[in-house]
């Protein structure tokens, strides 16, 4: 079963982050706080938004959560239309396989869809193969010629405040 998130899920969302940065080989990148995420999935006018892939424990219904995926709204100038933008998906280990993340993107195309926007992107890791292959095996294409740039810390603060 696919969701929105709840606030109550906000702990293992941020633990399930945690696991993302270690498989991504980041475990100190995560800063974040549950608070920081807790605000910005909930607050009045929440930027981004979170799904979560319930896995079912066994016939009397327990369940757990195998998975995420929080994204936020982009635009594109030349289609004139709202995208999604996919920040992190994630399926613990134990449960890849299954369809959970097959699922989570299908309600992110789901939205897209339904909303008229022309788009759902994301990054991956080329040293990821297996997530590659997957995206690949759902008609997925890579944006070839494109190179991601970031500026963090002091070169941030020099260029905002310079």
């Amino acid at each position: 079963m696919i969701r929105p998130a709840r606030p109550g899920d906000v702990p293992v969302i941020h633990r399930l982050i945690r696991e993302l940065a270690e498989y991504e080989q980041e475990p100190k990148a995560v800063v974040s706080t549950e608070a920081d995420l807790h605000a910005a999935l909930f607050s009045a006018h929440p930027a981004v938004f979170a799904h979560i892939a319930e896995h079912t424990e066994n016939e009397g219904g327990g369940t757990t959560v195998a998975g995420f995926a929080l994204w936020f709204r982009n635009f594109s100038t030349w289609t004139g239309t709202h995208g999604i933008y996919l920040e992190d998906l994630y399926v613990r280990p134990e449960l890849r396989g299954r369809g959970y993340g097959k699922a989570l993107l299908a309600e992110l195309a789901a939205i897209c869809v339904d909303r008229g926007y022309s788009r759902l992107e994301w990054s991956v890791l080329d040293w990821n193969k297996p997530a590659i292959d997957f995206y690949r095996s759902l008609g997925a294409v890579p944006m070839d010629g494109w190179t991601v740039f970031r500026l963090t810390a002091d070169d941030l603060t020099a260029l905002g405040t310079g």
